[in-house]
């Protein structure tokens, strides 16, 4: 079996940001990331890479075909400039003693 790599740095994205797919069956896709695995070095963006699941009934609820979304990883995506609304690379820079992240094309800070 070959070695476990766990992603120990600062991720460039987060919850909540708008981002493109930039490789892979979904390229040119855009949604908002609904949830980061970091020890996996992924996200599950909003459809993007869906599968469908099937689910037994339950007393909670009833039983079909669901649609999910699937991790996708994090090298696959590109955040989204908020005021162009391109794609951009992110830097960090400190504002008012805080580290915040910023775009590297527009300058802007991001949330």
């Amino acid at each position: 079996m070959g070695k476990k790599v766990v992603y120990e740095g600062k991720l460039h994205l987060k919850k909540g940001d708008r981002v493109r797919v930039i490789a892979g069956a979904y390229k040119g896709v855009e949604g908002e990331i609904l949830q980061i695995l970091p020890r996996k070095y992924r996200a599950i963006v909003e459809d993007v890479n869906l599968a469908k699941k099937h689910a037994k009934p339950t007393n909670e609820r009833a039983g079909g075909i669901r649609e999910i979304n699937n991790p996708i990883h994090l090298s696959n995506l590109m955040l989204l400039d908020p005021k162009t609304g391109e794609t951009t690379r992110i830097g960090r820079r400190m504002e008012d003693g805080k580290l915040v992240r910023y775009s590297k094309k527009s300058g802007e800070t991001i949330r």
